[in-house]
């Protein structure tokens, strides 16, 4: 059981942190689109690196470090692209109006909706939102130091117990993206606005642009 609870306390302590994939997974969550697909993908993906680090994956990242600057400047790219495509979303004329609690659509549509109030927005397509979960998860070098690296290192360091150490990181994973993606709908009532969406995109775009700018200098600076 100690074993279990380690490896629980330190996947939460890495995972629960302002990131590209947390900001995305909050952002559909804040939606309501298609937050299952979305937390399955990002908690399966970590599953799936933390029994691959175990396993002992983390040996050959560690012979083959050019690995991790490919992954850098793949990750670099995608989140500068999606924080373009957010402030996009954030500045376009015409404001498509977003609505983070689709049950005020009722009260917007019969005109008992207080002034301004935002009307539901089209629901994305599932395919694309699929592949920008898949990009923030998979083009992310700092998921394979936490969880392939770092979980793996610690987990060998219990022996036989590695694959308990391994489950209580993997119960963490599931835990914080289901809470974070279908816990945010509780912060529809502040996002009821075109603004505040504007603001949120805003606030992601130039997020995710520092992330991706982030990435890439110990490339230069070591």
């Amino acid at each position: 059981m100690l074993t279990l609870l380690s490896g629980l306390g330190l996947m939460f302590s890495l995972i629960i942190a302002v990131g590209a994939q947390n900001v995305y997974v909050l952002r559909q969550g804040l939606r309501r689109e298609h937050v299952l697909p979305v937390v399955l993908i990002c908690a399966a993906s970590d599953a799936a690196l933390v029994l691959a680090g175990t396993a002992g994956l983390g040996y050959l990242v560690k012979t083959l470090p050019w690995l991790i600057v490919v992954a850098r400047w793949a990750g670099a790219i995608s989140l500068i692209a999606y924080g373009v495509l957010a402030a996009r979303r954030a500045w376009k004329s015409g404001g498509e109006a977003l609505l983070a609690d689709p049950s005020a659509a009722d009260e917007s549509s019969t005109g008992g909706g207080a002034a301004g109030t935002a009307t539901l927005t089209r629901t994305a397509p599932l395919a694309p939102v699929i592949l920008a979960t898949l990009a923030f998860t998979w083009l992310n070098p700092n998921v394979y130091l936490d969880t392939v690296l770092l979980i793996g290192g610690v987990a060998a360091t219990h022996g036989d117990g590695r694959w308990l150490f391994a489950a209580g990181a993997i119960i963490a994973s599931v835990t914080w993206f289901f809470a974070l993606g279908f816990g945010a709908r509780h912060l529809g009532r502040w996002l009821r606005t075109p603004r505040a969406w504007r603001i949120l995109d805003t606030a992601i775009a130039a997020l995710l642009v520092v992330m991706g700018i982030s990435l890439v200098l110990p490339v230069f600076f070591g």
